[in-house]
């Protein structure tokens, strides 16, 4: 149970200060190569969601994620405390909602930083945290499935 608030409290806490140290000391459109052809920071503010799609709409898309985080606590109240992966990938979740969407509804956009390659899109930890907690739960899923179909019936 602990882990999943560690988890989330600390990934949460890592997206925003990463996006201040971002804000503080790079203009939007800025770039500054890391590795390079591997990762490159690059400052874009986000009004919209993954991909760029329904720009504008930050702040509404700030108040799904923090409903999305009370169904994600709602839920944890109901099942079974011994589905530790479970918890793992909930709490990337969390931590990508709660990441982006205190920047949503404070300024109506998120800041992201991240490029991976040359022409991809551009994202933050929040984000990354999102992808983790998708990969987590579907292959916990899968292993769980997998499990309830190997039980032997009598």
């Amino acid at each position: 149970m602990a882990i999943f608030y560690w988890i989330a409290l600390l990934m949460t806490a890592i997206d925003q200060v990463t996006k201040l140290i971002v804000r503080l000391n790079m203009n939007v459109g800025d770039t500054r190569s890391f590795r390079e052809g591997i990762l490159q920071f690059t400052y874009y503010q986000n009004s919209g969601a993954a991909h760029s799609s329904l720009q504008g709409y930050g702040r509404a898309l700030g108040l799904l994620c923090a409903a999305f985080i009370v169904i994600v606590m709602y839920y944890r109240s109901k099942q079974a405390s011994n589905r530790r992966w479970m918890d793992v990938g909930l709490a990337f979740l969390v931590a990508g909602a709660a990441g982006n969407g205190v920047e949503r509804l404070l300024f109506g956009k998120v800041t992201d930083f991240l490029q991976f390659g040359s022409g991809q899109g551009i994202m933050n930890i929040a984000d990354l945290c999102i992808n983790v907690g998708l990969l987590v739960v579907v292959v916990q899923q899968i292993v769980l499935a997998k499990r309830t179909r190997e039980k032997p019936s009598y």
